[in-house]
């Protein structure tokens, strides 16, 4: 993204919406998701997670993607699969916003709890998480693949 897009982006955020995700969207999550992470989901993973129906959402303001998320509900629970904002619009509070999006989903599908997973090495997303109700409850050794081999994931909690 180019610093005119960052300037339009900025004075179109009041047009924020959500838009449920489908499959010719698939493309330019996939882009954003392989600029946001090292080890990032595949075409594949997300082709999986709409043709499972999992609730799969994308962030807009007008023409541009500031973010996308993916989250399995099964009965009482949900489980947060992937959430992604635009590296330019990081740290703005537009990753708060996408999740009280999922929460109200969640919350109008009789959700109790919502779980994740997170790389113990992500400080940051481990704070925002932290910052958003969330607590730890356990962890997964060997969870993620790492650059030298596989890093555990810290599994948290949020109550609805």
């Amino acid at each position: 993204m180019n610093g005119a897009q960052v300037d339009a982006l900025d004075s179109s955020e009041a047009a924020r919406e959500f838009v449920a995700m489908n499959s010719s969207d698939i493309p330019a999550v996939l882009a954003l998701e392989q600029r946001i992470y090292a080890f990032p989901w595949t075409f594949g993973n997300f082709a999986d997670a709409l043709t499972a129906g999992y609730s799969a959402w994308l962030m807009r303001a007008g023409e541009y993607l500031l973010g996308y998320a993916v989250m399995m509900l099964v009965l009482d629970e949900a489980h947060l699969l992937n959430i992604g904002i635009v590296p330019e619009r990081q740290r703005a509070g537009l990753g708060g916003v996408l999740l009280e999006h999922l929460f109200a989903l969640a919350r109008n599908q009789g959700v109790a709890r919502v779980y994740l997973e997170v790389r113990q090495s992500n400080v940051s997303a481990r704070g925002f998480y932290l910052r958003h109700g969330f607590v730890q409850i356990g962890a997964r050794t060997d969870y993620y693949p790492a650059q030298n081999g596989r890093e555990a994931a810290l599994v948290f909690e949020r109550s609805l």
